[in-house]
């Protein structure tokens, strides 16, 4: 009996040490993709272009009510301009942002974000850190996402030269003048789940 006992509670402490040193996933909650909107604005030294680009899919993990991680897989073939809707000069864009100068998405379909840390700034708030995975290449990305109920949104500024897109940037082009594009680009993120 008293074997019995002292392996039961051997039993019991390794149950205990154990799931004290496991990392609790929590709840993963699917991204309604049909449901939410990526909106992407370019700058150049003459105006700006917008459009969408959509989420392919979309993982948001949470424990109890916080969030915890999240990971994204974006559609690049997606990728439309809105504010040319109906002329000639929308396909042309389009096609060019597809195009190797810029996303190269016959061989990049698809870019990535994987949340690496989160941490709790506010009552609804979170400042995250993630991995952007863009033409096959990663780096950091930091940006605040707001949750409410099934929705969240964030809005990230990216640094498209770190990615490989130099086409028309005027820290690696010289007399660029009014056809400079500016190096960062904004993604406005509205989800659902």
């Amino acid at each position: 009996m008293k074997k019995t006992i002292k392996n039961l509670a051997i039993l019991v402490l390794a149950v205990v040490v154990t799931s004290a040193f496991t990392n609790y996933k929590g709840e993963k909650k699917q991204v309604k993709v049909d449901h939410s909107k990526v909106v992407w604005k370019g700058y150049k030294v003459l105006g700006s272009h917008e459009g969408t680009v959509q989420l392919k899919s979309g993982i948001l993990e949470f424990d109890k009510e916080k969030l915890t991680g999240g990971e994204f897989v974006i559609d690049m073939t997606s990728l439309v301009s809105t504010d040319l809707e109906g002329s000639d000069s929308k396909a042309k864009l389009e096609g060019h942002l597809k195009s190797d100068d810029f996303f190269g998405v016959e061989k990049y379909p698809t870019s990535s974000l994987v949340f690496t840390k989160v941490k709790a700034s506010g009552k609804n708030a979170y400042d995250v850190t993630g991995d952007l995975t863009i033409k096959g290449k990663t780096h950091a990305v930091t940006f605040t996402m707001s949750i409410y109920g099934s929705k969240a949104n964030a809005a990230l500024k990216i640094d498209r030269t770190k990615f490989d897109i130099q086409y028309g940037s005027p820290n690696f082009f010289d007399n660029l003048k009014d056809k400079a594009i500016y190096d960062e680009f904004d993604i406005v993120v509205d989800l659902e789940f």
